[in-house]
Order: structure tokens, then sequence, then C-alpha cells
């Protein structure tokens, strides 16, 4: 039986299939700060297998640290990463065990829904250093604008009517979240982002999506 939430047996797919994040997005998250990346420290929680933590560590960033709950997940991200200036530890979004006023970005990647909202503001809020940014960021399907994907879509839906599959980035969270932010102290300057890319996949790739769905 699969658990909502737990990624246990689904690591490896979900790292060899899972794509990633606009790189636009990241070089403009990045932008927002006002140190040089040399000297920027990072955590990226609810890192999974380290799909955006490596986007953030490839620029030059002098630490990033990954914090992810699962054990499966984080030994992928701990494979992925490997060579890497990327530390691991195990921790929530609610409690990351890291010091306080320790990073100048958090971030969390397609897991923002996965946690309390005031418990998870309460923890950055205290782990970031004055002036740090946090991002929340998702890289929902747009499959509207594919229309084999609408295709496959349509056929999947004909073929078991009942099946339901939720888009963690279009669940609606994204929509309030800009206001939910902005009405919580602490946090000021809250912007929104928004960048398109092409993911090319293989059929087997897109096959291998599915394999990892717990919510895309």
């Amino acid at each position: 039986m699969v658990t909502h939430g737990d990624y246990t047996g689904l690591a490896a797919d979900y790292a060899r299939y899972r794509p990633g994040y606009a790189a636009s997005v990241a070089t403009a998250i990045v932008s927002l700060l006002t140190h040089p990346l040399s000297l920027i420290d990072a955590a990226d929680i609810g890192a999974g297998t380290g799909i955006w933590t490596m986007m953030l560590a490839a620029r030059g960033l002098r630490s990033v640290t990954a914090v992810e709950p699962n054990d499966e997940m984080r030994r992928q991200g701990m494979l992925a990463t490997g060579g890497m200036n990327v530390s691991w530890r195990k921790g929530t979004g609610e409690a990351t065990g890291l010091p306080t006023k320790s990073v100048d970005l958090v971030s969390m990647a397609s897991s923002f829904h996965w946690v309390d909202f005031e418990k998870g503001c309460a923890e950055f809020q205290r782990i970031l250093r004055p002036g740090g940014r946090f991002v929340a960021l998702w890289n929902p399907r747009l499959i509207e604008a594919n229309p084999l994907l609408m295709e496959i879509e349509s056929e999947v839906t004909r073929l078991k009517p009942d099946f339901r599959r939720a888009f963690s980035g279009r669940l609606g969270l994204t929509e309030r979240l800009t206001d939910m932010l902005c009405s919580k102290d602490g946090f000021d300057d809250v912007l929104y982002l928004e960048g398109r890319h092409v993911a090319r996949q293989t059929p087997e790739q897109y096959l291998g999506i599915w394999r990892s769905v717990k919510d895309i």
C-alpha cells in the first residue's frame, strides 16, 4: 500500500525521470540576493532527489544544504550530487535542524504543499539571515499546450474514468501563496515569478514519470 506523501520505493524513478525547472527562474531567484554568489549559503528543504538542489549548486554558491525527510529520496540525492558542494541532512520544513540565522536562501521545490504553512514559515524565518529570501516553486506540466499530451490524458480518462491526479503546482496553493505570504509578519518584498521551458522526453522517460507519480 502506498502512503500519501511517502516516496519510498519511487525514489530511483523520481531521480531518473523527473524534469528540472526553468533555468531562467533559477537565475532570477539568485539575482535577487544582495551578496555575491560565492558568499551565499542556501538551504533546499524537501529536496527530494536533488533536482533543484543541483541547479542551485551549479551556480557557484558558497554552500548548499539539502534537507529531506525520506531516507530513499535522500540517498538518491546524495548519489546525484556527489562531487558537488552539497551537504545532506534529515529534516522537514517544520523542523530543518539548521542553526538560527544560518542561510541566505531557503527554497522548497515542488514540496511546500506538504508543509504546515504556519510552522514552516516560522522555521524559515528562524534560519534565514537578515535580508535573506524564501522561495517556493513548482514545475507543473502545461498539458493543454501539447496536443499529444491532451490525447494521452483523454485516453487515460477513457480507460480509467475514476482516475484522478493532483498536479502539486496547480492545486490552488500557488494562486493563493502570494497573498498568504504578504499577510505574514516577517515577509516583505513578496514577488511572483513564472517561467516556461520545454522538457523533451522519450516514451521511456514519459512512462518513467508516471512510475514516480505521487503528485506531478
